[in-house]
């Protein structure tokens, strides 16, 4: 090239993507995406086969896998079935429900900061749960009707209430992310208020069953609240996956999602429909797992790129994060702390370094 000739224009390298074909569904998925993915999916797998085999009574990952298979020896069946397997089963569901969850809320709102903790999603749940734990044993009739609703239909109802709290007080001839940030912190606030009172009005019998479910465990977790969060993620996950092609057209706007034909109410309401079933029913299973939506999707987003927390990636992950940190829990500590604290300690510093990483572009 000589001095005379024109620069010419960079130019980006174009990701490699996979092509999926159906008889009614094709699409592109980017290489790195699927790599990212199967790589997830891999270590889930050692994840949960080291979650099961862990305890008090170790059982190696081969005898594992026969019990798994439908062979093995008979006691190692009955701890593995009985009581490790559906502590296993929720950890990996409310993990994977958190994560996509958060990516929903997140890519909803084109904001980092929305996440169903910091929305007052998990707060409307322990607003539930504790009116449940601390009235129920008071007597009288009021009591015994509240008490009959159960601490998991309490947790599920209270979420569903925040939302619809969060909704209409965020709703000003549409749902701005911005707006629905700031009304969801507010919320939260109340919320988490309200349940600091409820706590000093408790007995001294109710206030350890409250803090326990508030602090976010797996412990005693069995099919009893494996099979509802189950069966939400199986229908609400590929609920989520549909929703792919209206998020990413929500992303350019809502002037131009309706250009392109996007009912945008309706795609609102949808997702968000979709986001808070999937934390209702994580937290009704293993209480508030706290920073598990808030980062996980942001992590996902860094390994895979692109310009949206990505769900799938989201779910995978979260699943990991929350059967890493029980097992940790029960290796490590002989009187094992609650997961949640767990997902605190991890998440709490990455809010701190979001929110002075956001400043700093704010100032610059």
């Amino acid at each position: 090239m000589t001095v005379l000739d024109p620069p010419r224009p960079a130019t980006r390298p174009v990701a490699r993507q996979v092509t999926i074909r159906t008889r009614r569904v094709s699409g592109r998925i980017p290489l790195r995406a699927v790599v990212v993915a199967a790589l997830g999916l891999a270590l889930l797998a050692l994840a949960f086969a080291w979650s099961i085999g862990s305890g008090d009574f170790a059982i190696s990952i081969p005898d594992v896998v026969a019990v798994l298979t439908g062979g093995g020896d008979p006691a190692n069946a009955f701890i593995i079935e009985e009581l490790r397997l559906p502590r296993a089963v929720v950890g990996a569901v409310v993990g994977a429900s958190l994560g996509m969850s958060g990516a929903l809320f997140q890519t909803f709102a084109r904001n980092p900061l929305a996440s169903p903790d910091l929305l007052g999603i998990t707060g409307g749940a322990a607003v539930g749960a504790v009116f449940v734990i601390v009235l129920g044993s008071t007597g009288g009739v009021l009591a015994t009707g509240v008490s009959s609703l159960g601490v998991t239909l309490a947790a599920l109802v209270g979420a569903l209430a925040a939302a619809a709290g969060l909704y209409l007080f965020a709703w000003r001839r549409g749902i701005d992310g911005t707006r629905l940030v700031l009304v969801g912190i507010g919320m939260a606030a109340v919320l988490d208020a309200l349940v600091s009172w409820m706590l000093t009005k408790a007995s001294i019998f109710d206030l350890p069953a409250a803090l326990v479910w508030l602090s976010g465990s797996l412990v005693g977790r069995g099919w009893h609240e494996a099979m509802p969060a189950l069966w939400a993620f199986a229908i609400l996950g590929p609920l989520a996956i549909l929703l792919t092609t209206t998020l990413r057209a929500m992303q350019l706007g809502d002037d131009s999602a309706r250009s392109l034909g996007i009912r945008l109410q309706l795609a609102q309401g949808s997702v968000l429909v979709v986001a808070v079933g999937l934390a209702a029913f994580a937290v009704t299973a293993a209480g508030p797992i706290d920073f598990v939506a808030f980062v996980v999707p942001q992590i996902a987003l860094r390994l895979v790129g692109g310009s949206r927390p990505p769900l799938v990636t989201s779910a995978i992950l979260g699943a990991l994060l929350v059967l890493l940190a029980d097992t940790v829990t029960r290796v490590l500590f002989p009187y094992e702390p609650p997961v949640g604290v767990v997902t605190a300690i991890l998440g709490a510093p990455y809010l701190l370094w979001l929110l002075l990483r956001t400043n700093r572009k704010a100032s610059a």
